[in-house]
C-alpha cells in the first residue's frame, strides 16, 4: 500500500482517531503496512480479536484507548470484507 492509498483510506473515515492518523500521515509521518507481504485478512477475524480485547478491559476495569469501541463496531459491520492493519508513527 502506497502512502497516497492510507491517506485516501483514512480520509474516508471520519472518526477521531482516523482524522488524527491521517494528520500525522499528513505531517510526514512513518507508516509501516503490518501485513505487507501477507494477504489481507477479513473484518471478522479483527473483530473476533479486538472485541475480545475490548470486553476483556472493561471486565478488569482498564480504560480503553479513546476511539476502540468504535473501531470495534466498524470492523463488525465489515463482515468479511477484507482489511490491512498498519502503525502510523509521529
Amino acid at each position: 500500500m502506497i502512502r497516497s492509498d492510507l491517506d485516501s483510506a483514512l480520509a474516508r473515515d471520519h472518526s477521531l482517531s482516523a482524522r488524527a492518523a491521517l494528520l500525522a500521515l499528513r505531517a510526514g509521518a512513518d507508516y509501516k503496512l503490518l501485513s505487507e507481504g501477507h494477504q489481507a485478512t477479513s473484518a471478522q477475524e479483527f473483530w473476533d480479536i479486538w472485541a475480545f480485547r475490548h470486553q476483556t478491559m472493561l471486565d478488569t476495569g482498564v480504560t480503553p484507548r479513546p476511539g476502540l469501541a468504535e473501531a470495534v463496531g466498524k470492523l463488525q459491520a465489515a463482515g468479511v470484507s477484507l482489511v490491512h492493519l498498519a502503525k502510523i508513527t509521529s
